[in-house]
């Protein structure tokens, strides 16, 4: 192999671990910095309670049927809540998303 094509490999196996480091995949190799979420310690924490939005039942999330839509987290009473959310997710989503906190979102 010449020297040029190992410089070339190395600038961009720099380049790569500089941005999984510090940039946009930082968050993947657990190196991203807190940006205001309910991040603790460098990982997320769900919410001790919820509000169940198909009936509306305030619920510990621990144990609880769980679901993601649109980047949030929802949690539920039961199978049956969270399979009719999950058959019209938008329709109970829309009525939370205002007051919706548990799930984290994060973009580059």
């Amino acid at each position: 192999m010449q020297l040029g094509n190992v410089l070339y490999f190395l600038v961009w196996a720099g380049l790569i671990f500089f941005m999984m480091r510090y940039g946009c995949g930082a968050h993947i190799t657990g190196h991203a910095h807190n940006h205001g979420g309910s991040h603790s310690g460098g990982s997320w924490m769900p919410p001790d309670k919820a509000v169940d939005p198909v009936c509306g039942m305030t619920i510990a999330t621990q144990g609880a049927k769980s679901s993601i839509h649109a980047g949030h987290v929802y949690y539920f009473c039961s199978a049956n809540c969270r399979d009719k959310f999950e058959a019209a997710p938008a329709s109970y989503a829309r009525s939370e998303s205002s007051s919706q906190q548990e799930g984290h979102h994060h973009g580059c």
